[in-house]
Parts: C-alpha cells; structure tokens; sequence
C-alpha cells in the first residue's frame, strides 16, 4: 500500500455514520476518530475490540517505548487522547452511553469500556471540538510572532481542568527561557544515549509508511537538519544532541506560548486523564486556528522533571509540554487501518487479556 492509502483515514465521512445500525456498527465507526489521536513518534499504541455492543480500549504494548518511555506513562496518555476523540464523536453522533476507565482489575492492558444505550439518544453536542478532530495535526515547524490571546490561553487552561487536570502556561521571555534550558538539557542527555538514538531511528525508518515520523512531517528536516533518507542513519550512528538542542531551544523561545499540562497523581489513572485533557487542550487550540507540538525531553528525562515542575508553580506531576503558536500549514501523518487496531480484523493478533 502506498502513503495515501495510510493517510485516508483523516478523510471520515462523518454522513455515514450508521445511526440506525447495531451498537457494533456505531462502535466501530466511532473508532476511525479515536485513530486520529496523536501519539509518541506516532507508534499508535493501541487495539479496540468490539464485542456485544461494547467497544474496549487496550494498550498496544508492543508498541511501547522502552527508553523514553520505561513506565508507559506516555503510552497510556496516548491511549487517553484516543479515548477522549471517541467521548467527543459519541456526544456529537448523540449516541448515549458511558466509557469506564480501567473497568477490570485484572487486565491491566483493559484501559477502558465503551458501552451504548440504545435505547436511548440525545442532542448531539461538542460539535466544535469534534470538528477539529480531523483537522488537528502536529506542526512541528517555526512559528511566526502572533500572539497567543490570554482568552486563548485561558480557554486552554480551562480544557485541561475539564478533564481534572491542570495547564501552566509560559509567555514571558525570561520564563520560556527558562523552560528552553531544560528542554535543551534534556536534549543533550538523551541524545548522549545510543540506546535513545536506536529506538528514534527505528520510528523514522523511510521504510514506514503507516505509522512513526515520515521525512514530511513539517519541521522533521528543520529539527535534525538532514536530508530525508538520511536521518535514520544518522540519528542512530551518531550523537547530534548539540545541534538539537540548540534547534529545540531557539524553537521553545521563539514559540509564543509554551503550555505544561498536568495531574495531581502520578498512576495509569491519571496518565489516562492526562491523555484526554491533552486532547481536548489540543482540539481548543486548532479551533482558535492555532498550532501545537511536543517538546517533551524535561519530561521523559527523569532527572529534570522535578525543576519543569518548580517552574509551572503547579503542585503535582508534569505530563506533557507543549508549544503553541501559528505556523505554515502542515501535514498529517499516516495512520494504520481499521482493521489494523481492531483485534478481531487484526492479523496475526494475540489476545488482548
């Protein structure tokens, strides 16, 4: 298969959505939204299983992360970002029901329950934020000098409350310095490990097509400054945490707000949250015509998550660090099939249990 076929799954037709079908057949569409969640290097890491009119949400943890991510704290927020696009396509469809985290103890991969009321329906509602779904992409490009509105920035904050979870934001100079220097550091210390460099290079392989970070993601050439069919390579081979780092800080400062989301708690409950309240955060920004992207180095390195967390002034945990700004349009990157997350279509697939 080629690129398109792997990008065609930004092109829902939100018109067949089968109103008078089964639960099966509502369950199974509302997941071609859950799919445009964003994901760590895009591994898209998780599997749905569509049973009895209930749809269920498991970790893919084959798809883990192992060196930036040895707790899969950022697999389960990817997993809650998903989760919050399926809420967000069931109250615009007006399908009643409830989505239950963690529903059974004893499958830790479980991480949560979707189930219809059929006997009932209800206004459709969240139409803006369902509108963005498809139209939310990463941009991990230069930003221009339009500034943030504080009722942007306030709309933000308020998202993440919404889904039990804070957002400190950072617009002054000496304080988006100030996180660019963490960011930096962080850089430096993960790019000093080959085991890191291995696992980025395995993600932006030219050889995928449906998932991880393709050479056209916008701003993936500006970061690493290499020719496309080179990065791989390169990332893997040698240490260039110098040249990042520089890159990322003078891309943090630059950025007319930068955005730290996070929780009270530190458990899988509270990276599932965190999952959702980014995603809501991240759907508010694309309807106020705005970008977003990642800059997550003083969060996956241990050491440094403590001094990010001192700087929001926040009691808690940081879980994800943004920038936020207006850049030249972009473009999505690709998604698995369907029947490739379903577990039922899936082939070759083990139990989910």
């Amino acid at each position: 298969m080629n690129e398109q076929d792997y990008l065609a799954a930004w092109r829902v037709d939100e018109d067949a959505f089968p109103a008078e079908g089964p639960a099966e057949e509502r369950l199974k569409f509302l997941v071609r939204y859950a799919i445009l969640a964003p994901s760590t290097h895009n591994s898209q890491p998780w599997r749905f299983r569509i049973s009895e009119g209930v749809l269920d949400l498991f970790a893919d943890r084959n798809r883990s992360l192992k060196v930036i991510d040895p707790m899969n704290r950022a697999l389960l927020i990817s997993c809650g970002a998903a989760l919050f696009n399926l809420r967000t396509a069931m109250y615009y469809f007006g399908c009643a029901g409830q989505a239950r985290p963690f529903p059974d103890p004893g499958q830790s991969d479980l991480l949560a329950r979707i189930s219809l009321d059929m006997s009932r329906n209800h206004r459709g509602e969240w139409t803006e934020l369902f509108k963005r779904i498809p139209r939310r992409l990463t941009n991990c490009g230069r930003f221009d000098a339009t500034e943030v509105p504080l009722t942007v920035d306030s709309a933000l904050q308020a998202a993440a409350r919404a889904e039990g979870a804070w957002l400190a934001t950072f617009k002054t100079s000496q304080a988006k310095h100030a996180v660019s220097v963490l960011i930096a550091d962080g850089d430096r210390i993960q790019f000093d490990n080959p085991h890191f460099r291995s696992e980025l290079a395995h993600w932006m392989h030219s050889a995928r097509d449906k998932d991880g970070l393709p050479g056209y993601a916008k701003g993936a050439n500006e970061l690493l400054d290499f020719a496309t069919p080179a990065i791989a390579f390169l990332v893997r081979t040698f240490d260039i945490g110098n040249g990042v780092a520089a890159r990322h800080s003078e891309l943090a400062s630059g950025s007319p707000l930068l955005a730290c989301l996070g929780t009270a708690r530190d458990d899988p409950l509270a990276w599932l949250n965190a999952g959702q309240a980014l995603q809501r955060v991240l759907l508010v920004v694309t309807a106020h015509d705005f970008h977003a992207s990642f800059l997550n180095q003083p969060i996956e390195v241990s050491q440094l998550r403590p001094k990010l967390g001192a700087l929001t002034g926040r009691k808690g945990y940081p879980q994800i660090l943004l920038r936020v700004g207006r850049g030249a349009p972009g473009k999505h990157t690709p998604r698995r099939l369907l029947e490739e997350v379903l577990i039922e279509y899936a082939r070759a697939a083990e139990p989910a249990v």
